[in-house]
């Protein structure tokens, strides 16, 4: 881990004098199975519990060196080294092939949902079968459940979308059920647009913005529902501890924007015109389907659930968010 990535989860709340509740008790460590440990969430994560003095053991698609604490998995050939599984407090799941890299071609398309459905499958057959099972299971799901939904507020009550990425949300729920029928404690983080200015999207506008070329995606109406890394984290951790918060939780920040306020609020932070565009028929004919997926697709989230828990967001409001991430950069 690079002390560039230390330093930056390290001045983000929640560091290593955090006092979010954890399963065991604010004073007691934990052993932590972390899967995607090597992505944008994952990297930062396991750098935050590991400064709050927790163990965290990464599952890797590759095999561990001598005297590492990593756990070899392979979902694609279905194998896990199942005795190691033993005697963990919270296993954290994260890993599955990025969505946003690429266009979606159909094979494209086969290894995002697998890289889900099977990852899930294999982990919540595997936990669900020990002798000392985790007490706590939190596995990522995404917004992209909701599917395209204009301007209707959207809850974790809310129903399924009906297009691709929400059907892969659905499924990638639904295969963690055996686990939290086990007696595992299950919750589905629906993360939204996650903002960091060195990986996700956020890092992928900046340079257009900074040249002064950044502008909004065909009408800019489309809602965006963001949420800040510091605050993925901390909600994160959060979860580990309160035990009465089971199933969805939309993993988001309170205030939604819509994509032209957030072109207006980032051009004003890197204070830099936003007067450039993109219609949607570029962002069709550059993207194909993933453009309806992630770029004109319209989806008001809220957290009811962490809301209702008195979850505290440190960054709740946009452009306070931008500048911290930009000057923590």
């Amino acid at each position: 881990m690079s002390e560039a990535l230390k330093y930056r989860v390290l001045t983000l709340r929640g560091g290593p004098n955090c006092t979010h509740k954890h399963g065991k008790g604010n004073n007691e460590t934990m052993r932590i199975l972390l899967s995607g440990s090597h992505g944008l969430v994952g990297a930062a994560l396991k750098v935050k519990l590991e400064a709050e003095g927790h163990e965290v053991v990464p599952l890797v698609r590759y095999t561990p060196g001598y005297n590492s604490n990593e756990i070899e998995w392979n979902p694609e050939t279905y194998s896990i080294a199942l005795a190691r599984l033993e005697g963990f407090d919270a296993v954290v799941h994260l890993a599955g092939e990025s969505i946003a890299e690429g266009r979606w071609t159909e094979e494209r398309k086969r290894r995002i949902r697998e890289s889900r459905i099977r990852g899930t499958q294999l982990l919540t057959e595997t936990l669900s079968s020990l002798k000392n099972p985790p007490l706590t299971f939190l596995c990522a799901s995404a917004i992209g459940f909701y599917g395209n939904r204009a301007d209707q507020i959207l809850t974790e009550q809310s129903s399924p979308g009906s297009d691709f990425l929400a059907g892969v949300c659905v499924e990638w729920e639904q295969a963690s059920a055996e686990a939290a029928q086990k007696g595992i404690r299950v919750c589905n983080l629906r993360f939204g647009i996650i903002l960091d200015a060195h990986a996700g999207a956020l890092a992928k506008m900046l340079p257009p913005f900074r040249m002064g070329i950044g502008g909004k995606i065909g009408t800019g109406r489309q809602w965006m529902s963001w949420i800040s890394l510091a605050d993925v984290l901390s909600a994160i951790t959060f979860l580990m501890g309160e035990q009465g918060i089971t199933g969805a939780v939309n993993v988001v920040s309170p205030n939604p924007v819509t994509n032209a306020e957030f072109t207006r609020t980032l051009g004003k932070v890197v204070s830099r015109p936003t007067f450039f565009a993109v219609p949607a028929f570029g962002a069709r004919l550059a993207f194909g389907e993933m453009a309806d997926a992630l770029l004109l697709t319209s989806q008001r989230v809220v957290p009811t659930r962490l809301q209702e828990a008195d979850f505290h967001f440190e960054y709740p409001q946009l452009e306070p968010a931008l500048r911290h991430i930009l000057m923590a950069s």
